[in-house]
């Protein structure tokens, strides 16, 4: 991965993402970090008053935009002392709505992957991440990093895939977890969803060597499992936090872990409960 995007808000948890995305730099051949703040103004909010009689100047406009650029120096300056030597840090401000600027921004920036705080990235200032983290995962052309806000950075030793061993010979970007695991040196752990509770006295390898990720997954003599969870998102968050592992990674095909994250009434949970960083492959 050679260009970090990182949505940016001015939430602690924007920055804790942009704190994060520079941290693992050092793990990886990313030589780019672009830090985007997306500021969407109306252009009625600048001809008509708001109910309060509230109506924006042009000059107030551009004072907000240049103030929101000093501000992103400031962490583009913070964030550099955390940096490998030689990684590259960008600013941009788009004046769009935050999924257009990502999306947009990706395309533009050549962007690998997309490194966003669970609670706090929105346009407007104050706004519930739940809805962007759906919405960005769902629309970004790119993997999605989701990073818990009280997560602490850790060195990524141990890494949990999470996937179902029945249903992954043409849906699952081989290609992609490939080259994401390609020169890392890190314990692999590969986990069934396997919310019916249906392997109990399964092997759990046996199984996997049937699947298309078994062959693939060899060379990193990966360790498979079964989660017995009727509470998938909580089972894997579980097993990882149990196994001390440092990032989950969510298959994006339709019976995948990852296919729960998209739906609305869990991404919630998944802002408040995640413990580790979850990657969403695309």
């Amino acid at each position: 991965m050679r260009t970090y995007l990182v949505p940016i808000d001015f939430s602690d948890a924007s920055i804790h993402a942009a704190e994060y995305a520079a941290e693992l730099s050092k793990q990886t051949n990313v030589d780019h970090i672009v830090l985007l703040n997306a500021y969407y103004v109306s252009p009625l909010e600048t001809m008509l008053p708001t109910p309060d009689m509230v109506q924006l100047l042009e000059d107030e406009v551009e004072q907000n935009a240049a103030d929101r650029i000093t501000k992103l120096y400031h962490l583009k300056d913070k964030i550099s002392k955390l940096v490998r030597a030689g990684v590259q840090i960008s600013i941009h401000l788009n004046r769009s709505h935050l999924l257009r600027a990502v999306v947009e921004n990706v395309s533009a920036k050549n962007a690998d992957l997309v490194i966003l705080g669970s609670k706090g990235n929105s346009s407007q200032s104050g706004s519930d991440i739940g809805s962007h983290v759906v919405s960005i995962s769902k629309a970004s052309p790119v993997a999605v990093i989701v990073v818990p806000p009280g997560y602490s950075f850790e060195n990524i030793k141990r890494v949990v895939v999470a996937c179902d061993f029945d249903k992954v010979k043409d849906t699952v970007p081989l290609e992609s977890l490939k080259r994401l695991l390609d020169k890392k040196k890190f314990e692999l752990l590969v986990v069934n969803i396997d919310k019916e509770s249906r392997h109990l006295a399964a092997d759990a390898e046996r199984d996997a060597q049937e699947s298309a990720l078994y062959e693939m997954l060899a060379p990193y003599k990966p360790n498979y499992s079964y989660v017995n969870n009727t509470d998938v998102i909580n089972g894997i968050l579980q097993f990882a936090t149990d196994n001390d592992a440092q990032l989950v990674i969510a298959l994006p095909h339709k019976y995948s872990f990852f296919q729960s994250l998209l739906h609305d009434s869990v991404s919630q949970q998944l802002a408040e409960s995640a413990a580790v960083p979850v990657l969403l492959l695309k």
